[in-house]
Formats: structure tokens, C-alpha cells, sequence
């Protein structure tokens, strides 16, 4: 408890200093959001009064203070350009990018580990050589020039097979589970198996260096094929440095997916994103990034606090240092 504590506090203290981080960034940057509303032929009492109803004319510790006060009743704040709600607009976003990242993550999960496994595995030097080159070529290629591929490949009307759609994704949502999954299907392709390529490079190490350990002499000794150890207690003991690698992994997908959602026309919130900021929508754009920042950082409380539990050397360290200390 006092570990999870510990992090809860230094998470909370990362979330204000990445709210202050990005309400200062977005302040410094050229252009004024005022005058982008009101069009280039307003006039300078135009553009004055906008940014009175704006509040942009604040100091900008109040203007901050606003902003915080809105974050912590879960009021995102109101779009300045399009007058809608960012909390809502961003709802809406998250139906398309979170399913297309989770769909990501299983494709390379299920690329990434069994390919780690059977290259330890392989007996051949061949064979071993044959999984190293697919890892680092398949990790090498671009999301974009991948994405493309797909679509030469795959997409109906300019693709070989004719098998998924390329662009865009239902007007009814998730009302029609089928064609939202195969609008997903490339994208998630695109950035699954980049990402899989990685995840098999930590799986082939990892798995590897715990192949070799006293632990897995044992199981042998005790009766399992080599393949059932490294299956069965070698991949286990692995399992916590391959948490924080998937975790690690599951966190840059979103930037990977944000590229491939303007790619294949997903209104996802990377659109959203790049949108708003060409708008100047400070209010919208750092409602956004702090919400993505705020992901980041719970992903790696989550790490931290799964990687603990399942790795009991962690846990004895601590105790130790705790009686050490003491």
C-alpha cells in the first residue's frame, strides 16, 4: 500500500505539472485564436471583444485557474471555434481511436509473442536467422508507407483482393459492429504489426536469457521437453519485464495511431487533434493533449504497479531497504 501510494501521489504531481506544462506551451506559440474566429476581415474591435468573451484577456494565472477549476468537475470546456463541447467531441473520438489502438495492441500481441517464443526455440541457425530479419524488417517499416501497402493489397476498389475498406468509417458507429471491425482492420494492421515486430525482439530476449536460468535445468530435470519449459517456466518468468514492454508499447500506439488515422479518414482523435490545432482552438488543444498526457501517465502507474505485483524480487527489495533504512 505504501508502494501504491507512493505512485498515486507522484502521479497526481506529474498531472499538475503537465497542466502547467501545456496551458505555457500553447500560450507561447504565435497567433491568436480571436482573430482566427473572427476571419481576416474583422476589425480590431471585432477581434477585442471575441477575446473578452474568451476570456483571453485574463491574467494568465486566472485563465489557468478556469481551466483547472472546469478539469476537476469534468467540464473540458467549449470549443472557441466550433462552439461544441470538447468534452463530447472527444467522447465521440475515442469510440474510433481506443478500439482501433486495443485491436492494435492483440494483433501485435498475437504477431510479437509466439514469434519471440519460436525463435528461441528454433534449433536451426537458419531458422533463428530467418526470425531476426523479419523483426527488424517488419519493425523498420513505416506506418505510413505499411498503411499504403495494405491498401494496395487489401482495400476494395483500388486494392489486388478487394477485402476491407480503406477510408473512412460508419456514419451509425458501433450500431453496425461488423463494419466499424472491418473499417478498423487495415489501420490496425498498419500499426499491429510495427509494433508486433518489437514486441518480438523484447519476447525473443527476455525469453532467451530466462531459457538458460537454473529454473528451467530443472523443469527438464523433472521431466519437461525443452519446449515445454521455455513455454511453460521460462516464458512465466518473463512475464514481467514483457508487462512493462506491452505497456511501454500499448502507450506509443497512440502516437502511431493518430498518423495512420489521417491516413485511412478515421474521424478518431488525432484528426481532432491536428484540426484544432490548425484552428488555434487553444481551449480544445489543451483540453486534448492534457488528456493524452494524462493517459501516458496512467499507463505507467499501471506498469509500475503490475510489475510489482507479479515480480515478488521487487517486493523482498523493497522490504529489505525498508529494514535496512529503518
Amino acid at each position: 500500500m505504501r508502494f501504491v501510494v507512493k505512485r498515486l501521489v507522484l502521479f497526481v504531481a506529474a498531472l499538475i505539472g503537465l497542466s502547467a506544462l501545456v496551458f505555457v506551451m500553447l500560450r507561447v506559440l504565435p497567433g491568436d485564436v480571436a482573430a482566427v474566429i473572427a476571419g481576416t476581415n474583422a476589425t480590431p474591435e471585432r477581434i477585442a471583444s471575441l477575446r473578452d468573451d474568451l476570456g483571453l484577456n485574463k491574467p494568465l494565472v486566472a485563465q489557468y485557474g478556469d481551466w483547472m477549476l472546469g478539469l476537476l468537475h469534468g467540464n473540458l470546456g467549449v470549443s472557441a471555434v466550433g462552439g461544441r463541447s470538447v468534452a463530447g467531441q472527444v467522447v465521440t473520438r475515442m469510440s474510433v481511436t481506443f478500439p482501433l489502438i486495443v485491436l492494435s495492441l492483440l494483433i501485435a500481441l498475437a504477431i510479437g509473442l509466439p514469434l519471440g517464443c519460436a525463435a528461441v526455440l528454433a534449433r536451426s541457425h537458419r531458422l533463428r536467422g530467418l526470425y531476426h530479419g523479419i523483426a527488424i524488417v517488419a519493425g523498420a517499416i513505416p506506418a505510413l508507407w505499411g498503411g499504403l501497402l495494405l491498401i494496395l493489397l487489401f482495400s476494395r476498389g483500388s486494392g489486388l483482393l478487394g477485402l476491407l475498406p480503406a477510408q473512412g468509417f460508419p456514419d451509425d458507429g458501433w450500431s453496425s459492429p461488423l463494419r466499424a471491425l472491418a473499417s478498423l482492420t487495415l489501420p490496425a494492421l498498419t500499426t499491429g504489426i510495427t509494433a508486433g515486430a518489437s514486441i518480438m525482439r523484447y519476447t525473443r530476449a527476455a525469453v532467451r536469457d530466462m531459457a538458460s536460468s537454473q529454473a528451467v535445468d530443472m523443469a527438464m530435470a523433472c521431466g519437461m521437453t525443452r519446449t515445454q519449459a521455455v513455454l511453460r517456466v521460462a516464458l512465466r518468468l518473463a512475464t514481467p519485464q514483457l508487462v512493462s514492454v506491452i505497456g511501454l508499447t500499448f502507450a506509443q500506439m497512440i502516437t502511431g495511431v493518430m498518423v495512420v488515422e489521417n491516413l485511412f479518414a478515421l474521424p478518431g482523435l488525432g484528426a481532432m487533434l491536428v484540426t484544432d490545432v490548425g484552428n488555434r482552438d487553444l481551449i480544445a488543444v489543451q483540453s486534448e493533449l492534457f488528456l493524452l498526457a494524462a493517459f501516458f501517465l496512467l499507463l505507467g502507474l499501471v506498469v509500475d504497479v503490475a510489475h510489482r505485483a507479479l515480480d515478488p524480487r521487487l517486493k523482498t527489495a523493497g522490504i529489505t531497504s525498508g529494514k535496512a533504512t529503518a
